[in-house]
């Protein structure tokens, strides 16, 4: 039987919950607010990794811009953290990224629920 996960999901999956712990602990940046990590995609050699996030004030674009910037600018204080926490040989380069999957997939529940409203006008009239 075949493996449903690879080892870097695994590690990555791991990744994710610590860096969550980390940016809620101990990142005290006032520019960051609230941020959420919604994944971590790992390289297979578990090199590098990118790290996609979602922050409470995402509808403004210069809050999120400045919020990619201080976790970037964070990166190695995050990575030292996680070297502690995590019992891996080599702790992966991290880099963030703006996951709009939130976002996008609100925006397509409203348009969902726009039509069925204006199908369940129609069919009154």
């Amino acid at each position: 039987m075949a493996k449903s996960f690879t080892r870097p999901q695994r590690v990555g999956h791991e990744l994710q919950k610590e860096i969550a712990i980390i940016l809620q602990r101990e990142i005290k940046d006032p520019r960051l607010g609230m941020v959420t990590v919604s994944g971590v995609e790992l390289s297979r050699d578990l090199s590098y990794g990118k790290v996609f996030v979602t922050f409470l004030n995402d509808s403004d674009p210069e809050v999120v811009t400045q919020g990619l910037k201080v976790l970037n600018d964070a990166t190695g204080y995050i990575r030292s953290l996680v070297g502690k926490a995590m019992q891996l040989r080599i702790i992966p380069e991290l880099k963030f990224f703006y996951d709009e999957s939130l976002v996008e997939g609100m925006r397509m529940s409203n348009l969902v629920s726009q039509v069925v409203q204006k199908d369940k006008n129609r069919h009154q009239d």
